[in-house]
């Protein structure tokens, strides 16, 4: 695991992506990956004709309509390209050396699994060009990526702004034992004040988190929340000006449930800063 990768194409949340991956790369002191995809979907590489009838005029039609997508592909793919060349102008300006850029034509997922390997960061918007609304639902494919990936993702929101705080969503799980694991030793999370909050119940697990922390050198609150979750994280978070929240996704817990299903979309709908998700 060695590269952060900023998912980047032509919607509204590609500025705020480039600024979280470069600011995640230069912590970590990592290699950035620059990756657009060509949705195969919108933009199939081959035209399918095989309902053409094959003769005369509707043959005609048929290859004028062919050479038509053909074009229309090769246009979105240098227009990819020209977004790729302003991303890598954007993170060389926040202080990226030698970012690299690489475009694919298929589906995000499909080359996320191929890159999974040496992936330390992903970096995705919550709305895509498909969501260019700000109140609109989450973007589509990030669920499927959260559920499929075994890296961390970072789910950026509206304008960047540095991280100078942490919260962490604590449910006593094995994946939140391994963010504390993570806080505690990433560089991405040096000198920030971690909030280690629960809803429902104290634990021991809970006080040895906060006890682990401490030991790496965070300033470390421990709250005690009540009510619903999703709006008891929210309001915590609102109240505190916490600028990044950390989450473990799966599972049955009380918190962790809630990445589940539709209520993904709700959590996230109502995120006003960067979610990273961990599995």
């Amino acid at each position: 695991m060695t590269q952060v990768i900023a998912c980047i194409d032509g919607s509204d949340s590609a500025s705020a992506v480039c600024d979280y991956a470069a600011w995640a790369a230069t912590q970590l002191s990592a290699p950035l990956l620059l990756l657009h995809v060509l949705d195969e979907a919108r933009y199939p590489s081959e035209a399918n004709l095989s309902g053409s009838i094959g003769l005369g005029a509707v043959a005609t039609l048929q290859k004028e309509l062919a050479d038509l997508d053909a074009k229309r592909n090769q246009l979105a793919l240098e227009q990819g390209q020209l977004m790729l060349e302003a991303a890598k102008e954007k993170v060389i300006a926040d202080g990226v050396v030698h970012p690299v850029l690489r475009q694919r034509h298929g589906e995000l997922l499909a080359s996320l699994k191929e890159l999974e390997e040496d992936t330390r960061l992903l970096v995705i918007g919550k709305q895509g060009e498909a969501h260019p609304d700000p109140g609109a639902q989450v973007g589509d494919n990030v669920e499927r990526v959260v559920r499929s990936m075994h890296r961390p993702v970072l789910i950026t929101t509206g304008e960047f702004e540095q991280p100078t705080s942490v919260m962490l969503a604590f449910d006593g799980s094995a994946t939140m034992a391994k963010a504390i694991d993570m806080i505690s030793a990433s560089a991405l999370f040096k000198g920030l004040p971690c909030h280690l909050v629960t809803v429902g119940n104290d634990s021991d697990a809970l006080q040895g988190a906060a006890k682990q922390l401490r030991n790496a050198g965070h300033d470390v609150t421990v709250a005690f929340l009540s009510g619903d979750v999703e709006n008891a994280l929210h309001q915590y978070q609102q109240q505190k000006d916490i600028s990044l929240v950390v989450m473990g996704a799966y599972g049955h817990s009380r918190i962790r449930e809630f990445f589940v299903g539709s209520t993904t979309n709700a959590l996230l709908r109502g995120a006003t800063v960067p979610h990273l998700i961990l599995r």
